[in-house]
Formats: structure tokens, C-alpha cells, sequence
């Protein structure tokens, strides 16, 4: 419990460092996270390719680049901790 304790700045529950350890339950949120991203890119995508509008079609482009960036950051995160863990995405 002291260790615990010390890792988080705050009430809010902030942590200084990641855990040793990721449980089950956050390697499935993990991939669960970079699914939700890898789906709104593709949807995005296919969205602006079938755009007529040019102001929605760079929405639907600046959109679908945001979640690729977020897709790459998680793993750029995870890759730090266990290069071993992105050869589940593939």
C-alpha cells in the first residue's frame, strides 16, 4: 500500500511513473484503445474518399490523421516499456 501511495502526486491520482507491471485487464484496454483508433482512422479515411465536399473531405482527413497520430503514440508508449507488446497488433 505504501508503494502506492508514493507513485501518485495527488488526490487526483496522477502517477509519477507507470506500474512494474501491466494486469490483463489493461493489456485488453490497450488494445482494446489502439482498435478504437485504428477504426476511426479507416472510417475517417473511407469518409473523405467519398466526400463531395471539399470542407468536409479535409474534416474527415484532419480527423482521421488525429486518430493515426494517437494510434502511434500508444504504441510509441508501449514499445518503451515491452517492445514485445506491439507484436500482438500485427
Amino acid at each position: 500500500m505504501e508503494q502506492q501511495n508514493t507513485n501518485f502526486t495527488n488526490q487526483q491520482g496522477i502517477m509519477q511513473q507507470p506500474p512494474v507491471m501491466v494486469s490483463t485487464k489493461d493489456a485488453l484496454y490497450f488494445n482494446d484503445m489502439l482498435s478504437w483508433n485504428l477504426l476511426a482512422m479507416k472510417k475517417a479515411h473511407f469518409y473523405a474518399e467519398h466526400c463531395q465536399d471539399p470542407q468536409l473531405k479535409a474534416a474527415f482527413d484532419a480527423c482521421g490523421q488525429m486518430h493515426q497520430r494517437h494510434y502511434e503514440r500508444i504504441l510509441s508508449h508501449l514499445n518503451e516499456q515491452n517492445p514485445k507488446f506491439t507484436g500482438m497488433q500485427q
